[in-house]
């Protein structure tokens, strides 16, 4: 399911309308029929709908987590920005984008304050990441053999996302499309482990 079939389905466990729900989030009915249609898939209101449907935003957004709030475990509340997009193939420019304009999501898992978003592009990461996937990136989680990591051009400002590989002392990024030309690039102190991917949100 995706937020707004999450949304639908739980107002109607509670028998709430979509008037009397949008008037509990104090959204605009309009704005609650484009989620549940999936015309829209974010919201500013999350924290309203899901104190109105009695659940977690995390359950909103993500299916994770406990439909009660009482009965959640600790809270997770880091809301991350989408800061910029990185390629899955080729080295790509990144697109810098200011934080007080980015879009933010709540992110399920424990990460760093420094943590950020980037949304996907390409397919050399397929079968296991899609193009539009978004992945939560840790700059302060430990890049390790086999981890998932965004790496960045040390003279340039660009990035790529990929698999660690650690071989012999030797480090490599992956990509896990087996039909990818490139299959492991090598890293000669060219680039930087920006950071590890945490948690992934699939695209819709």
């Amino acid at each position: 399911m995706n937020i707004g079939e999450r949304i639908r389905n739980r107002r109607k466990e509670l028998g709430l309308t979509q008037v009397k729900l949008s008037e509990l989030a104090d959204m605009a009915q309009q704005t609650l029929q484009k989620l549940e249609s999936g015309k829209s898939q974010t919201t500013k209101k999350l924290d309203k709908l899901a104190e109105a449907l009695s659940c977690t935003p995390e359950y909103l957004q993500f299916g994770v987590g406990e439909l009660d709030n009482a009965s959640i475990g600790p809270e997770i509340r880091n809301r991350l920005p989408l800061i910029s997009w990185v390629q899955a193939g080729a080295w790509a420019d990144i697109q810098e984008v200011s934080e007080l304009e980015a879009e933010h999501f709540l992110c399920p898992v424990n990460c760093s304050d420094k943590s950020f978003i980037l949304r996907v592009q390409g397919v050399s990461m397929e079968p296991k990441f899609q193009d539009g996937d978004l992945i939560f990136v840790d700059p302060e989680a430990a890049c390790v053999h086999g981890s998932y990591v965004v790496a960045r051009l040390d003279d340039d400002n660009q990035a790529t996302f990929k698999q660690l590989i650690i071989e012999g002392g030797q480090k490599y990024l992956k990509a896990l499309n087996p039909n990818w030309p490139d299959q492991l690039i090598p890293i000669n102190g060219n680039c930087t482990l920006v950071g590890r991917v945490v948690f992934t949100g699939k695209s819709l």
